[in-house]
């Protein structure tokens, strides 16, 4: 019996959803939870299938899941973009990472300045970091990502500053590739210490932005560079 004809797209999937191997393709009880019971998708009906490192295939929704023609393989994106962001309050590190995650970008690091109001210790930081590698698998399957982002646990700014980094501040220059790690400040602005710490600055507004916002712009410029949507400034 003839295979069933396949989208030629994988955007034109009923649903994305990441496994541990493409070839025997079997979602976590989850993602089957949300595929089943929340997009009410039937027996029989197709999804793409990933592994979240850059391999996918078709597969038919079933118990198990069938595969279906053959392993697609993409590159990872290049170079990498890093977005660092100050610890919000509420559920703003959410909306962030979610918005990160389907922008494209590939590491997402919430930090701790001097005047973030907001500070993860011990246990609580393990579970505000489990969940928002959740929110960024979730967002990951919404909008199709065949490569997961990472999502590291909280940290210091000194610990990510260093070359390759710009700092996000009003008195920096335009940004390019040169560049694609951008930390991106508290509400409350950096100190004097941080400032001076990080030696290349870019500016991603022309006035002065909520944190949330500040570091999703970042993710916009410099995914948007990367893929050749918008053209870095020449200096």
């Amino acid at each position: 019996m003839s295979e069933p004809a396949l989208p030629g797209a994988r955007w034109e999937a009923a649903a994305h959803v990441f496994v541990s191997d493409v070839d025997t393709p079997e979602p976590s009880p989850g993602d089957r939870h949300h595929l089943e019971r929340v997009l009410r998708l039937r027996a029989g009906e197709l999804v793409a299938v990933c592994d979240g490192r850059g391999r996918w295939r078709w597969a038919k929704v079933g118990a198990p899941f069938e595969p279906l023609g053959e392993v697609h393989a993409e590159a990872a994106p290049a170079p990498v973009v890093t977005v660092g962001f100050a610890l919000l309050k509420g559920d703003r590190n959410e909306l962030v990472v979610q918005k990160l995650t389907e922008l494209g970008v590939d590491r997402i690091v919430p930090l701790e300045t001097e005047r973030c109001v907001v500070r993860w210790n011990g246990d609580r930081a393990g579970r505000h970091h489990e969940r928002l590698v959740r929110v960024a698998h979730e967002a990951s399957m919404q909008c199709r990502r065949v490569w997961l982002p990472t999502v590291e646990p909280v940290r210091a700014l000194r610990d990510i500053v260093g070359d390759g980094v710009a700092m996000a501040s009003i008195d920096g220059v335009a940004p390019t590739l040169r560049h694609t790690t951008i930390v991106v400040g508290p509400e409350g602005g950096w100190s004097d210490t941080e400032h001076a710490s990080c030696a290349h600055k870019v500016r991603i507004g022309e006035h002065v932005l909520r944190g949330e916002t500040a570091a999703i712009t970042a993710g916009v410029i410099f995914t948007a560079m990367r893929s050749g949507l918008v053209v870095p400034y020449a200096t």
